[in-house]
């Protein structure tokens, strides 16, 4: 993930307005002075151009550039007061989703807006391709289209190890355009690459990097004792798994029964959507349905949208192959958890904007009930997201939660981005996890049992301990890594939160309750994480091998799955969930997930080069919800879990 900036004074820069909307003060660098007579975008200009490093290159004149016009919602108050309702599970009109042609009619720009602003587009030279929700025109020109449009000029920066391309100053259309266009524009997209810069939610090995787990290892939790390393709190601790298996999970939560009576998310679609695609995803999805007792994939039941071999860009900058890993955790973990239900994978052509359209056509297509999605930024800071980018976003996701999408976004795998706890002033949340209308999805460590059961599950937050240079003791526990959770500085409370978020969490930046996050919570802890299969490339060759793998990338697809099921059952899609979540709060729907009494640990076995023992072996001791950590598991909401995890009555 990107790693956050400090806070400095972060909330006193941002002023709050509704749940999806957030104005920076006096944020950024300076801004040149517009020409006379044209229409500033005010706050367009990138804030991270202050970190970055200007490469002395620019996009040649006549290189094509892709963006888009964000135009505003008719009536967003309306739009949430709808969804207030709809969402509601003591509502009447509980599930009363929205067509997509419904909330284009009540909610987006009309039909004469948008031509207006295709219009004027077309006017200044630009290539137009699709509009997505009434609310959002993409269009494409040359970098001195958009120079001479819009006021700028087109410059290359090194940022965040990477190269990429920004408007150097505010943004500003020209005198004399129609007000049917000023009046209804939101803001650009697509021109500011750091702002849409995005990572997966964990770093996961492609065809060019194998990876494989140390042994031993345990086939459930408590299976073997590591009897010839140091005890911890006076006991000999068990090896970490190897990585549980499908039907370890299905049985663990209660999914068991269910796929025995055809109950296994049959009828309902999940999408999942990363940036590039696999090129070798069918195959080893293939293998590992059969190796791990899953049904094979039947006809049309997995597909992939994608802009095809040569419709890439930004391969090398955005660690392409380093994706291939998070779609193929993502797609076997869905298929793991609702092995009947169709999976479509949506690859973004890029990790920057190409990812942000692709999400949105997602929703605005309607390609599924359910949509899943195991990246983000590591920061919710308006210094370092725009504007246009919250608002975009905001639209999209108020679609979706309207027209009955569930949206599940990972919460992270770094806590509350403060290492342990070493600066809790600097506290922050990932985007867009925290957004209002959807699912937040935090992490947790669990023991199954050899019966698959669980034996304990607790907040996902690790503490590393290495063996001392006799063995005979563990020593410099350190904290390593753990699911996000926190407080939005962007994002007033939505109404699901309120009266059961504590306001020791919603209030922690101010007086204002804010969104927090997650929202619930599912196994992302790597040491209790899921063994997954995909083609990699060894010193003896390039062929399928499998690993175990965690963090809160394997944490939302799980739950996806669940929900699939969970829609089956219910004969009508989940839809919007948080309202129902947090009203279930304290019921055996939701596990509640609470600190450990005593200590919990486990033994990692690593192998140095990450393929076999020929560079040695390092051993670690896990902590189990390491109270080092600045966020913590209590009895209801917290920032660690969320309400919890699903519970024994989750598919009732």
């Amino acid at each position: 993930m990107i790693k956050a900036s400090t806070m400095r004074s972060r909330l006193a820069a941002v002023v709050v307005i509704g749940t999806a909307a957030a104005t920076v003060l006096g944020a950024g660098p300076a801004t040149a002075a517009p020409r006379p007579g044209r229409h500033v975008l005010n706050g367009s200009q990138p804030h991270w151009l202050g970190k970055a490093r200007a490469t002395g290159s620019a996009p040649a004149d006549s290189s094509q550039i892709s963006f888009g016009l964000l135009l505003k919602l008719r009536d967003q108050a309306g739009a949430e007061a709808t969804l207030a309702s709809i969402s509601d599970p003591d509502s009447a009109s509980y599930g009363n989703w929205l067509t997509n042609k419904d909330f284009v009619a009540r909610y987006a720009p009309t039909s004469a807006d948008v031509s207006a602003v295709q219009s004027w587009l077309k006017s200044q030279g630009f290539g137009l391709s699709e509009t997505l929700g009434g609310m959002y025109v993409e269009a494409s020109g040359t970098t001195a289209q958009i120079n001479k449009t819009f006021g700028t000029k087109m410059e290359n920066y090194s940022y965040l190890g990477q190269t990429m391309h920004a408007n150097s100053t505010d943004l500003s259309l020209p005198d004399g355009t129609p007000s049917s266009v000023t009046g209804i524009l939101a803001g650009v997209t697509g021109l500011d690459q750091g702002s849409a810069l995005k990572k997966p939610a964990d770093t996961l090995p492609g065809p060019d990097a194998g990876f494989r787990i140390g042994t031993p290892c345990s086939s459930y939790f408590g299976q073997k004792i590591a009897k010839g390393y140091p005890a911890a709190d006076g006991t000999k601790q068990p090896y970490v798994t190897c990585g549980y298996e499908p039907k370890q999970y299905e049985s663990a939560y209660g999914e068991s029964d269910l796929l025995k009576h055809g109950i296994n998310g049959r009828g309902v679609t999940v999408a999942i959507t990363d940036a590039f695609a696999s090129p070798t995803i069918v195959k080893d999805t293939t293998i590992y349905n059969s190796r791990h007792g899953l049904p094979a994939w039947s006809r049309n039941q997995f597909s992939q949208i994608t802009p095809g071999p040569n419709g890439y860009d930004n391969v090398s900058d955005c660690g392409g192959s380093g994706w291939y890993g998070e779609e193929t955790l993502d797609v076997e973990s869905v298929h793991s958890m609702a092995p009947g239900a169709k999976v479509v994978y949506v690859g973004g052509k890029d990790c920057n904007a190409g990812l942000d359209n692709a999400w949105a056509a997602t929703i605005d297509h309607h390609v599924a009930d359910i949509v899943t999605n195991s990246w983000g930024t590591a920061n919710d800071d308006i210094k370092d997201i725009t504007q246009t980018s919250l608002d975009f976003y905001s639209q999209f996701s108020l679609e979706a939660a309207l027209t009955g999408i569930t949206v599940d976004f990972s919460s992270g795998d770094d806590g509350d981005q403060t290492a342990g706890g070493t600066s809790p002033a600097d506290k922050t949340v990932d985007f867009p996890a925290d957004l209002p209308f959807v699912t937040g999805v935090g992490g947790t460590s669990v023991g199954i049992d050899k019966h698959g059961n669980r034996s304990f599950e607790y907040g996902w937050q690790n503490d590393y301990s290495s063996l001392s240079d006799d063995g005979k003791s563990w020593v410099d526990e350190a904290y390593s890594s753990g699911g996000g959770g926190g407080t939005s500085i962007i994002f007033k409370q939505p109404f699901y939160q309120r009266g059961v978020v504590p306001d020791s969490i919603s209030k922690y930046f101010g007086s204002t309750r804010m969104r927090t996050v997650p929202d619930i919570s599912m196994p992302a802890d790597a040491n209790t994480g899921l063994r997954v299969g995909q083609t990699q490339t060894f010193p003896d060759g390039v062929y399928y091998d499998e690993y175990r793998i965690g963090g809160t990338s394997l944490a939302s697809p799980l739950l996806a799955g669940m929900q699939a099921v969970a829609s089956q059952k219910a004969h009508h899609p989940v839809g919007f969930a948080n309202p129902l979540y947090y009203r279930e709060t304290g019921t055996s729907a939701i596990r509640d997930i609470v600190a450990p009494r005593t200590p919990v640990h486990q033994v990692r076995i690593n192998l140095n080069n990450g393929i076999d023992t020929a560079d040695g072996t390092s051993v670690l001791l896990q902590t189990i919800d390491a109270q080092s950590s600045t966020i913590h598991s209590t009895r209801g909401y917290d920032a660690e879990t969320g309400v919890g995890s699903p519970g024994s009555k989750f598919f009732h």
